[in-house]
């Protein structure tokens, strides 16, 4: 197997030049020395002010004052906004009342609570086409539950349909 060097011999000027950097014809190697010149200074004096050149941005020079606003604009945009709120209103309440609410079973039995089974689990088996939260309201209502935990085996009274 052959293996080509294919690296580039980068020769930097003598003032950065902090080794000695050995080139390929040993006659032309020149020992590392230390730079000549430092960092340039600053590009203004120290006792001139420094100028504000700003952003580049064009700002309008005209006067900008506030005009008051009217009572009669105050007033209209204020009916205005009033008149929008009763428009939503109605539009919620009549378009709420296209739906028929669904109707709670009339019907109760005395049902008993399977293992790993929650309240809503059971609301729904019972009323399968019941609102489930409804129904689940109504079984807390009837055995007088305080929390929404159950235990296996217990009977509980529910609507069923």
């Amino acid at each position: 197997m052959t293996v080509i060097d294919d690296r580039q011999v980068v020769s930097w000027p003598s003032e950065y030049r902090r080794e000695a950097v050995w080139p390929a014809n040993p006659s032309d190697f020149r020992p590392a020395r230390t730079p000549a010149r430092r960092r340039p200074g600053p590009a203004r004096p120290a006792v001139a002010p420094m100028r504000y050149r700003g952003t580049g941005v064009p700002v309008s020079q005209a006067p900008h004052g506030r005009r008051p606003v009217s009572t009669a604009v105050t007033i209209a945009l204020a009916a205005l906004a009033a008149l929008i709120t009763v428009w939503l209103g109605s539009l919620a309440h009549f378009s709420a009342g296209a739906v028929a609410p669904a109707q709670l079973p009339d019907q109760l039995a005395v049902i008993q609570v399977q293992a790993g089974e929650s309240l809503q689990q059971v609301a729904a088996r019972v009323a399968p086409d019941a609102p489930v939260s409804q129904v689940v309201e109504r079984i807390r209502d009837l055995n007088k539950l305080d929390s929404a935990s159950l235990d296996a085996g217990q009977t509980l009274i529910a609507p069923i349909g």
